[in-house]
Order: structure tokens, then C-alpha cells, then sequence
């Protein structure tokens, strides 16, 4: 089963999809064993690896190479966020192909112009609902029944619920598998929403945001299929660097932050280390004894 097939399976479950957002194949790997059953890259997560903003500066190879290091690692579905699809409509078709190919289960686009901003900044502009419904349908034209495609709306901050709601379902028409209402600011309105909206939705749990903090229960309840956390681990990453650059600066020493370092053997472990000593090792016995056969 291709992995947009297993996530459509995932999607229509029973319980809520979690995905974590990733920004690296070891941090991907990292998810995949705590047992997480799909995967975010996020376009926040990977500008800010690059140290960008989140203006959808990032290119489409940049972001097609990144999906291809991710999910070459892992077994599990990598949703892919693709910005506004890096053009018109039929720039949109080239992404989806590209990224189909790099192994992406799902890719998401938005409504917002470019230069497009994080969801839950002020000063958002949308494209009309019929340009992004072009880019849906060339979305689904391209995708070839082997990935998702998830249409995002930002319209709620800008032109309220009533037409975020409109607008979703023209994506759903266009032909959108799962539509992702962005930057609602209460579990009132996320209730409303799905009330509205008879399809699959992905919910955005971000920090420091517009949208409370609600679990995966509270998301479970409301009926929605999917919650991404797209930059929770990069921040948590970002943190535990400059805290540990902080007391290697002071203290000249990294010798009391031990505990709190993944060791050798735990990243050899995570990576599966000693497979490629025993492909090195096996091949090395095959060379020798070519070596030594009679000619």
C-alpha cells in the first residue's frame, strides 16, 4: 500500500491522526519509533532551519529535496506543507508531481498571496476563491490518485468563519481530499467548522499562536482527522542548543550537561549503525575471496 493510500486509510479512521512536524530524516526517524503513525514537514520548520522567515521564500527543490532526505528514512506518511505551490496553477502541477515523486503522501497548499505569512501573523492577503480552486483541481489533475491533496484556508482572520467555510467548500468541490482551516482562535469555532464542513479537516496546534492550546483529545471530540504540530520539536531543538552553547560558553566544559545529550550509542541505535558495518564487513568477505578464486 502506497503510503497516500495508508494515510487516506488514517485519515478516515476512528481516532485522530497526530503528526509531529519534522525538519530532518533523524528527527523523522526520532517520530517514527515514539510510535507516531504520519509526519509534518513543516514550511515554517524548514525556512527557519535555513534560517528564513516563513514568507514562502523557501524553492520548490528545496523543499523537494527535503521530502525526498525525510521520507527515503522512514515507512510512515509525510505530509508535505508546499506554501502556495510555488506559483499559478500550472506551476502547481509541477509541485505536486515533484513531490509525488520524492515521496510525499499528502501535500498542502493556501489561499494566501505572495509573500505568504505564518498563519497566525496579522496582515494576511488572499488570492479569490476561484484562483485557488484552479490550483486545487490542477493539484488533483497531477496527482494521480497517489497523494493527498489538503487545501488550506486562511480566510477566517481575514474575512471571518462564514467564509472560510465558503471557501472550503469550493476547494472540496474542486476536489481537495482534506481541507485545513487555518488560525481559528476557539474550540467554538473549530466546533462550527466541522459542523459545516461534511469532509476530513486538519487542525494546526501550534505555539505562541492565535488558536488555544487544545490536545489531541479535545480534537478527537470535535471530530477532526488530523492535528499537525509543525514546529514544537524545532523549537524544542532551537532551545536545547543555545542552552547547551550558553554553559559550553561559560564554563569551557560540556561534561555537566551529559545527561542531557543523546549518547553515541543511542543515535547509532536510532540510525541502525551496525547495519552498515555489516554490509561493509559482508562485502569486504566478498572482495577477498574474489581475490582469492583461481583464475
Amino acid at each position: 500500500m502506497s503510503t497516500a493510500r495508508t494515510l487516506m486509510k488514517l485519515v478516515h479512521g476512528r481516532k485522530v491522526v497526530v503528526a509531529p512536524g519534522v525538519f530532518s530524516p533523524s528527527v523523522a526517524k526520532l517520530a517514527e519509533r515514539e510510535g507516531f503513525r504520519a509526519l509534518y514537514l513543516s514550511g515554517a520548520g524548514l525556512s527557519n532551519l535555513l534560517a528564513l522567515p516563513d514568507l514562502g521564500v523557501t524553492t520548490l527543490t528545496e523543499v523537494a529535496r527535503a521530502t525526498r532526505e525525510i521520507s527515503s528514512k522512514v515507512s510512515i506518511p509525510l505530509i508535505v506543507d508546499a506554501d502556495t505551490g510555488f506559483g499559478e496553477a500550472v506551476n502547481v502541477s509541477r509541485t505536486v508531481s515533484e513531490l509525488r515523486a520524492a515521496g510525499a503522501a499528502a501535500l498542502q497548499i493556501e489561499d494566501q498571496v505572495l509573500p505568504k505569512k505564518c498563519g497566525h501573523l496579522d496582515g494576511k492577503e488572499l488570492v479569490p476563491a476561484d484562483e485557488m480552486a484552479k490550483k486545487v483541481i490542477a493539484a488533483k489533475d497531477a496527482s494521480g490518485g497517489e497523494i493527498l491533496v489538503i487545501a488550506r484556508t486562511d480566510a477566517a482572520a481575514v474575512e471571518g468563519l462564514d467564509a472560510a467555510v465558503l471557501r472550503s467548500r469550493e476547494y472540496l468541490k474542486a476536489g481537495a481530499d482534506v481541507i485545513f482551516p487555518e488560525a481559528l482562535t476557539s474550540r467554538e469555532d473549530f466546533a462550527e467548522f466541522r459542523a459545516k464542513i461534511g469532509a476530513p479537516l486538519m487542525a494546526n496546534m501550534t505555539e505562541f499562536g492565535k488558536t488555544p492550546y487544545m490536545s489531541v483529545a479535545d480534537f478527537q471530540e470535535l471530530g477532526y482527522n488530523v492535528v499537525i504540530f509543525p514546529v514544537t520539536a524545532f523549537r524544542a531543538m532551537m532551545k536545547a542548543v543555545e542552552s547547551a552553547l550558553v554553559e559550553l560558553k561559560e564554563r569551557g566544559t560540556q561534561k555537566d550537561m551529559l545527561g542531557s545529550l543523546m549518547t553515541r550509542e543511542q543515535f547509532y541505535d536510532l540510525i541502525d549503525y551496525r547495519k552498515y558495518e555489516e554490509a561493509d564487513r559482508k562485502t569486504l568477505e566478498a572482495a577477498r575471496r574474489i581475490r582469492r578464486a583461481p583464475t
